[in-house]
């Protein structure tokens, strides 16, 4: 097929896309699914071999958000029965950051929901960030708080976290739709100003919203723009008691020929499946592996996950690695901050701009806000998957019972395929990692 033979080789020389090539992999049939996900991957092995980068989310507050973000079950006026609770104590943030870190995670994600944090609230998720970091040596920590306001990702900055998660979710213009108390130009800056202060920037989207095809290539083209190292791909939730509970647009596969879009337009970045894996792309998740190279482990910020034990013999079943602590995640021409100074970094305005990737780390990924993220080992094997899997805690829970629908029916809630979490972060129960 000659438009994936093309995209293939541009995605090897970082070369952004047409629109219409972006487009076209959207279009592809089910006929052609194998192979649009068969060149995907031969992008995704370049930059990343075989690795799988673990993250784990941690709540630090949930629920009582004042902003109206309609995919989110934690906004103003939802009525999804979620767990509701203030700021947890660094001591018990980090205690929940363990379990995900003794399940194989590298990089924790502290989110908390909210319009954005006060300067208190950035002294305080400081407090944790060291809490986290002092228990687990070299773990990452990534803040996702919402809108920053000046001087507040330096402060993040020097108290610890390595990067700052906030979603574009989707396009410019179909931004008003979804959410009416901040604009998407909102969003934009808080991600330009967790660059400018040194953050790694995380941001992502969430596919499944009613968007149009030129919808999802447009937020794809933006966060390659803004030079993100991790791109999250979510894929809506439909909570109950929220405006989207109706909108079940997924099949598993679009949802792959979405992962393959952004992989071919952020061919050298992170990107992670997120949110919305388990109820969208069931049982051909291990074939996304195929396309991203970054998952989150366990459960969300207010829905349960797969058990963190399947993630892990998923992983090792498709024939993949968990990603050590030892190891960079970005390419070395990504994670080389002089060469993104000189201008050679992907996004960037500086020579080299045209043919770099982007990256960036939505409704469970993020509150009101967005959370959420490289070849070569240093010194460091990654830890087998099977010897990861044996350090997760045997209270575990499992997956919900019951069989999954083969696809929902469109303008139908379908409340049993979402699982309200129950455990973990701001529960007595043992979390999902």
């Amino acid at each position: 097929m000659d438009l994936l033979n093309t995209l293939v080789d541009k995605g090897l020389r970082r070369e952004l896309p047409t629109r219409e090539e972006a487009l076209a992999v959207l279009a592809t049939s089910d006929d052609e699914l194998l192979d649009v996900v068969a060149a995907a991957g031969k992008v995704r092995r370049q930059w990343f071999g075989r690795r799988v980068k673990l993250n784990y989310l941690v709540n630090l507050k949930s629920g009582l958000c004042p902003e109206d973000c309609s995919y989110c079950s934690q906004r103003l006026g939802s009525k999804a029965e979620i767990l509701k609770y203030t700021w947890l104590k660094p001591e018990e943030a980090s205690q929940a950051a363990a379990a995900g870190v003794a399940g194989g995670a590298k990089r924790v994600c502290l989110v908390a929901s909210g319009r954005g944090p006060t300067d208190r609230d950035v002294d305080r998720v400081g407090k944790t960030i060291a809490a986290i970091k002092e228990q687990n040596e070299g773990v990452e920590v990534c803040a996702c708080l919402g809108l920053l306001s000046d001087g507040q990702a330096e402060r993040l900055k020097d108290a610890g976290a390595d990067a700052y998660n906030h979603n574009l979710n989707t396009s410019e213009a179909t931004y008003g739709q979804i959410t009416k108390t901040h604009t998407y130009a909102d969003r934009v800056d808080t991600v330009q100003k967790a660059h400018a202060a040194g953050l790694s920037a995380c941001s992502g989207l969430i596919a499944g919203m009613g968007e149009s095809d030129e919808d999802l290539v447009d937020v794809v083209y933006a966060l390659r723009e803004l030079d993100s190292d991790s791109v999250p791909v979510n894929f809506l939730i439909p909570f109950e008691g929220t405006p989207l509970a109706k909108e079940w647009n997924l099949t598993p596969q679009r949802a792959l020929r979405i992962l393959a879009m952004v992989r071919f337009v952020c061919p050298d970045v992170e990107v992670r499946i997120a949110g919305g894996r388990e109820v969208h792309l069931r049982t051909l998740q291990p074939l996304a592996l195929h396309v991203a190279n970054s998952i989150f482990l366990g459960d969300y910020l207010t829905s349960e996950g797969q058990a963190g034990q399947a993630d892990l013999e998923m992983i090792a079943d498709a024939g993949f690695e968990v990603e050590g602590a030892g190891t960079t995640t970005l390419p070395a021409h990504r994670s080389d901050i002089a060469a993104a100074a000189t201008g050679g970094g992907c996004g960037s305005k500086g020579p080299g701009a045209s043919v770099c990737g982007s990256s960036a780390t939505a409704e469970e990924a993020g509150c009101g806000s967005a959370c959420g993220g490289c070849s070569g080992h240093s010194g460091h094997e990654a830890p087998a998957a099977a010897s990861v899997a044996a350090s997760v805690s045997a209270s575990v829970a499992a997956p919900a019972d019951g069989p999954v629908p083969a696809q929902a029916e469109a303008g139908e809630v379908r409340p049993g395929l979402v699982a309200v979490r129950r455990r973990g972060a701001g529960t007595d129960l043992a979390p999902n990692a």
